[in-house]
């Protein structure tokens, strides 16, 4: 199966929930519960899905994001935090304010899962925590050096009005960055990832988190995401130039950067 274009392929006014039609104005509730249910397993789910690899996703997608110090970055979908943590030794907070990272998600759950977590860390100078919507984002223009989001975009109900955000909220020469569940490049691979995406990974889910319905939407909204050269198409549309992606385990995910120029 391949990830698809979700801009197609279903009814006026819906939008896919995994690969149920479900009505637009729905989505964000039912993908709330979801992360609701799943907020204080959320490592073990990535886990699960990725089988423990997505640390190192995430640990070259902050590398190569080009952050520097004293910039000030927004993480969208920041969930329990992982991606603020490894930005922020690049951003390097001051006491003069310079450095920051905000962490944006719509799940309240998620963010005091990450908030206490990081808490316990000792990280808390240079964090914002906020509840926020992707498609209505609550900072005026021209306000973030760079803006993440990381495993996130494939919830998003309207894809393209996130994306005109994150684009309008950058500064000029700014940077977006998508790290994605995308489409598998090599054929081998996909009998192999559909079976451990649709057989194994929602009977885990049910043996350790009691719910093998969330991990079913999990790996559904995999396959009904936009793949690399739709997604790049969309960024575009949204006003961002320059889009580059890179596959990382043969497209299994993948890393959509682009500028507002």
């Amino acid at each position: 199966m391949h990830a698809m274009n979700e801009t197609t392929d279903k009814p006026a006014g819906t939008t896919h929930f995994g690969y149920r039609d479900v009505p637009e104005a729905d989505k964000a509730r039912l993908v709330g519960e979801v992360f609701t249910s799943v907020a204080r397993k959320y490592d073990i789910m990535n886990d699960l899905m990725s089988f423990g690899v997505h640390r190192l996703w995430k640990r070259y997608f902050v590398a190569t994001s080009g952050v520097r110090e004293g910039d000030a970055v927004l993480d969208l979908a920041g969930g329990t935090g992982d991606i603020a943590a490894l930005l922020l030794p690049k951003v390097r907070p001051n006491a003069a304010g310079s450095g920051r990272v905000v962490v944006g998600d719509i799940n309240g759950d998620m963010l005091r899962v990450g908030r206490d977590r990081l808490l316990d860390r000792g990280l808390v100078h240079g964090l914002d925590w906020s509840r926020m919507d992707a498609e209505a984002l609550p900072f005026p223009d021209r306000s973030f050096d760079c803006v993440t989001m990381a495993f996130g975009l494939r919830n998003v109900t309207r894809k393209e009005k996130a994306l005109a955000e994150i684009h309008r909220v950058l500064k000029i020469g700014g940077r977006a960055l998508v790290l994605e569940f995308s489409a598998v490049r090599a054929e081998f691979l996909k009998p192999l990832y559909d079976f451990h995406s649709f057989q194994v990974l929602p009977r885990i889910g049910s043996l350790i988190a009691g719910d093998a319905a969330s991990y079913r939407y999990l790996a559904e909204s995999i396959r009904k995401h936009p793949d690399q050269e739709t997604l790049k198409s969309m960024m575009e549309a949204a006003g961002l130039a320059r889009v580059d992606v890179r596959n990382l385990s043969a497209g299994i995910v993948a890393i959509h950067r682009g500028y507002r120029v």
